[in-house]
């Protein structure tokens, strides 16, 4: 499965991490189809470097012809001037199989819950972490996981 390859591959990389999006909010336990996955790493550039490099392992491509050190160089510009939150990778032998490391949130000193799936460890964002990254967001879709995740809460 991918999504035990990717956590199994940026934990190799001892990359601090955590799944966000649609998969975090199906692991809490709401029903939320998703393809891609998204997740959120501690920011620093040694950390986005070495994303970088597990990613490509991986088989993965960067989707924009950018690099981590020109991610970590130009975060703010890409976020405010380009709207952009998140790099994408994509296999290019398998479109099934995508991702968005999300560039405008810092795991920072936040340690994620872990579910067990399969036998590999999958670091989550906290419920009310998560709650308050998709609050922030205002997308339609997070919105929609925003009430799913408070209902689960209580």
């Amino acid at each position: 499965m991918f999504l035990e390859r990717v956590c199994k591959t940026l934990g190799k990389h001892k990359i601090p991490f955590a799944i966000v999006g649609g998969h975090a909010v199906a692991l809490h336990g709401a029903v939320r189809g998703t393809v891609d996955i998204d997740f959120v790493i501690r920011w620093n550039q040694a950390n986005l470097q070495r994303t970088e490099k597990a990613l490509t392992e991986l088989g993965l491509t960067s989707r924009l012809p950018i690099s981590a050190d020109d991610v970590f160089r130009n975060r703010e510009d890409y976020i405010e001037q380009r709207s952009l939150i998140a790099w994408n990778f994509y296999n290019p032998k398998s479109q099934d199989e995508q991702l968005d490391l999300i560039i405008d949130y810092d795991l920072g000193s936040l340690e994620p819950v872990t579910f067990n799936l399969e036998g590999t460890e999958i670091p989550v964002l906290d419920i009310d972490s998560l709650i308050a990254m998709k609050k922030k967001s205002g997308r339609p879709q997070d919105l929609a996981d925003v009430d799913a995740l408070e209902r689960i809460r209580q």
